[in-house]
């Protein structure tokens, strides 16, 4: 996810066929991204079908976005000629458009060129993620839009920044004994990940992408002494992201 506020700390590339999340800003209802972390998956459409015929001259992008696995009714898409994932974001000439009631956009009239970056807001937060293309030979990075043709971008689905941890918070001081990690359950979430990342280069974790039918986990693998980041993710009963938590919780094993 790409946040507005914090752009170069929560960003994520996407690859042509996938899409990459990152961390939010832990508002309900964001993500996608970060550029980053996993994102949000696509799925490649099985039939392009032309919405709207592009006006003559110039190009139509379209594409469908889900949460949930259902349509997202209202997302705000922006096609940019520009992009800096450090300084300012969507730049140039920027072309927008919402998803309708089955989740789809139409992006009409724009001008043939190669634009750097093909965003969507996660509903009413400050963060957006990548899109991709589903056209062989165009990298995530760069929606070539040609004249009197529609490029497709992959069927997307988002997923919120709202998860939230329970044990250990942030900043707390834990033993590495028995430490058992807590996390509130998520609307229609069927299984969660949770990741543990180590500050120091020397230190190992043993727990990225641990799947739990629950919301809590037991450590079986005590960690070493020093401070970790985690972060866990839920997912539905088709294996779409719904959520994550914050992207910058962390706790010390004394």
């Amino acid at each position: 996810m790409i946040s507005g506020k914090r752009l170069a700390a929560a960003i994520c590339i996407a690859t042509a066929i996938s899409l990459a999340g990152c961390g939010s800003d832990g508002e309900t209802a964001n993500s996608s991204s970060d550029t980053p972390d996993e994102s949000a998956a696509t799925e490649v459409q099985e039939t392009q079908v032309e919405n709207v015929k592009p006006a003559p001259g110039t190009g139509n992008v379209q594409g469908k976005v889900l949460y949930n696995s259902q349509p997202a009714v209202g997302i705000e898409v922006q096609l940019c000629e520009q992009f800096s994932q450090f300084v300012g974001g969507c730049d140039g000439k920027i072309y927008e458009a919402k998803t309708d009631e089955n989740g789809e956009y139409v992006i009409t009239d724009v001008e043939p060129k190669v634009y750097q970056a093909l965003l969507a807001r996660v509903f009413d937060t400050d963060s957006y993620v990548f899109l991709t293309t589903g056209v062989a030979g165009v990298s995530s990075a760069e929606y070539d839009v040609a004249a009197d043709k529609t490029l497709f971008a992959d069927t997307t689905n988002l997923f919120k920044g709202d998860l939230k941890l329970v044990n250990p918070k942030a900043g707390a001081k834990v033993s590495a004994e028995g430490l058992e990690l807590q996390w509130e359950a998520y609307p229609d979430a069927a299984y969660y990940k949770f990741n543990i990342y180590p500050e120091e280069v020397t230190a190992t974790a043993d727990y990225i992408g641990e799947r739990v039918d629950g919301t809590s986990f037991v450590l079986d693998n005590p960690l070493q002494k020093g401070v970790y980041r985690w972060q866990v993710e839920a997912y539905n009963d088709q294996d779409q992201k719904l959520s994550e938590s914050s992207s910058d919780i962390k706790f010390t094993v004394n």
